[in-house]
């Protein structure tokens, strides 16, 4: 009797454990079914990374797999006393060092509020804190040899220097009787203490060429770029305001202000005949609006698309806009990626948004306050290694919900890419998923997960992230 008992109780027992396993088998294969289902490959193209075109300047990291981080060198508002060159220059070893291989400048000459301006009033192309004139000698951020030394320190760095253009507007003039308005404008620019660029009212608009263009900010004085004499300053002879910003002051690149001002030819006329880098703000959110004005312009820009989408997904709580379309999605060569900068910081979750842009394709670019004051700057240092080491290749998106996005950099040329898993929910979370590895050993690069999973021979392993938090998956070694 007591055999028998034990007899049946074995047999339950293994039936048991059969329906378990075979039920978790099941479990898995639909796991793996739902995560495959939801692959989408977002880029096709050979994988090279984001280049910036530097020539014989480049960033300490420009050269491995992952491409170049930016810094945007300031906010708005920066303290005044001409003391900011000085406080950046002495910034720029240590950003080298953590991979950041260019520094993107506030507008640098001399504006109409002299030394409490942010420079995006521009007066003088040519005076950059070296001419009396607005009120001081120096601009709020400094004295031209004090830029002229931060310049210098960040070439002996190996990083790269982008200029901010504001070309749309002047201001600063004097009144003029002009006779295509039939009043007076502050359109006189012919005593500029620089003796360079010498403007009048023929040369904004209304004049002889029209009366306006694609758009006037502010009521300034709109610059008519449809004008030879202008279109010569501004970067046709040798001492344009691109050839000498180039050539003289050593820039490598330009951010073009408020290009909705002006068309796009005027940046790619800019581009032919001055080269460096350029990225334009467009102040636009529609895909095709980005992308038609980065060809049309020969340029890069700006990301305003994806900048939206992370708000949505990472503030209101719908990660399933990431699979959305973005300008790095229809031009990762086009594409510059940022979190926040000094005219709109409206994403407060900032962490996973900056694991977004550095895993993912583009030019990501790091917000000055938040690397310096506001965020974990280790945390933010991590991203950079791994943007900088692992984050090769194309992108497929693996998995999304509300709360969990995983997404593939396929690698490139022997780098193995990664795996990103963001996580917005509260509790920890696990997924299956489909890596490019075969039989090997894995680990999360940014610590937040101590597991270290060995694929399995058909490529699939599972991952984990952490509640309100990312997991950043490559082969260990």
């Amino acid at each position: 009797m007591k055999k028998t008992h034990l007899l049946l109780s074995v047999l339950a027992l293994t039936l048991f454990n059969s329906c378990r396993t075979s039920d978790e088998n099941d479990n898995e294969s639909l796991s793996r079914q739902e995560v495959h289902s939801k692959i989408v490959n977002v880029t096709n193209h050979d994988g090279r990374p984001f280049s910036t075109g530097s020539g014989s300047v480049a960033g300490k990291f420009v050269s491995g797999p992952g491409g170049g981080v930016l810094m945007q060198g300031f906010y708005w508002d920066v303290p005044e006393g001409g003391n900011w060159w000085n406080t950046v220059k002495d910034k720029l070893t240590a950003w080298s060092d953590s991979g950041i291989s260019a520094v993107w400048l506030p507008p640098a000459s001399k504006a109409q509020n002299g030394a409490y301006s942010m420079g995006y009033d521009p007066t003088d192309y040519y005076d950059f804190g070296n001419f009396n004139q607005n009120g001081s000698v120096e601009t709020r951020f400094g004295s031209r040899a004090e830029l002229e030394a931060l310049i210098t320190k960040a070439h002996a760095e190996n990083m790269q220097v982008y200029a901010d253009i504001v070309i749309n507007h002047n201001s600063g003039g004097q009144s003029q009787a002009n006779p295509f308005t039939g009043t007076n404008t502050w359109t006189d620019f012919s005593g500029v203490a620089s003796g360079k660029f010498l403007r009048s009212y023929n040369d904004f608009y209304k004049n002889s060429y029209g009366n306006n263009d694609e758009g006037a900010f502010g009521g300034f004085p709109d610059l008519c770029h449809a004008n030879p004499y202008v279109q010569d300053w501004l970067w046709g002879r040798d001492d344009s305001v691109g050839k000498y910003y180039k050539n003289v002051m050593k820039f490598d690149g330009w951010r073009f202000d408020y290009v909705k001002g002006f068309g796009p030819w005027v940046v790619n006329n800019w581009n032919s005949n001055v080269g460096g880098f350029s990225v334009g703000e467009l102040w636009d959110s529609n895909v095709n609006t980005l992308e038609w004005w980065a060809n049309n312009a020969n340029s890069s820009v700006f990301d305003f698309a994806a900048y939206y989408k992370m708000d949505e997904a990472f503030d209101n709580g719908n990660l399933n806009v990431l699979n959305d379309d973005m300008m790095w999605k229809r031009n990762p060569y086009k594409a510059v990626t940022f979190v926040a900068n000094h005219d709109t910081d409206i994403i407060n979750n900032k962490m996973p948004a900056y694991a977004y842009i550095l895993t993912h394709e583009g030019y990501p670019t790091i917000f000055y306050r938040d690397y310096e004051e506001w965020l974990n700057k280790e945390r933010l240092n991590n991203l950079i290694w791994i943007h900088n080491n692992k984050a090769t290749g194309t992108t497929s998106i693996l998995y999304t919900d509300n709360d969990e996005y995983i997404a593939r950099r396929n690698g490139y040329n022997g780098n193995p890419g990664l795996v990103v898993y963001i996580n917005n929910s509260s509790s920890w979370q696990e997924r299956w998923i489909e890596t490019n590895w075969s039989s090997q050993q894995i680990k999360d690069f940014t610590g937040n997960s101590n597991w270290y999973p060995t694929t399995q021979g058909d490529k699939w392993v599972k991952i984990q992230a952490p509640p309100n938090s990312y997991s950043i998956w490559s082969l260990n070694q």
